[in-house]
């Protein structure tokens, strides 16, 4: 399964990986607008760490999104404790 996290901290992009892949989930983590994020690709699951990200980047991201039919996870909070409880409910 592929999970692009967008939003959260940057000093805890290491830690995300490291729990996606004890998963099986390929990830790629955007905390900060990179461009337009044209390397996110179509991942099937979407985690948004809304609390760390932009209203631009939101609205951006979600139209993507929207335009592709992605999964998508909101997530007010950006800690470990919450990804975890959004990949137990969204991967099999």
């Amino acid at each position: 399964m592929s999970v692009v996290i967008v939003g959260g901290n940057e000093c805890m992009t290491r830690r995300y990986k490291e729990v996606c892949e004890k998963y099986n989930c390929k990830v790629k983590v955007y905390v900060k607008k990179e461009g337009s994020m044209k390397g996110m690709g179509i991942p099937d699951l979407l985690v948004l760490f809304t609390n760390t990200m932009s209203h631009k980047m939101l609205r951006n991201v979600m139209s993507n999104a929207k335009s592709n039919k992605i999964r998508i996870a909101r997530c007010h909070s950006s800690s470990i404790a919450a990804l975890k409880s959004v990949l137990e409910e969204h991967v099999e």
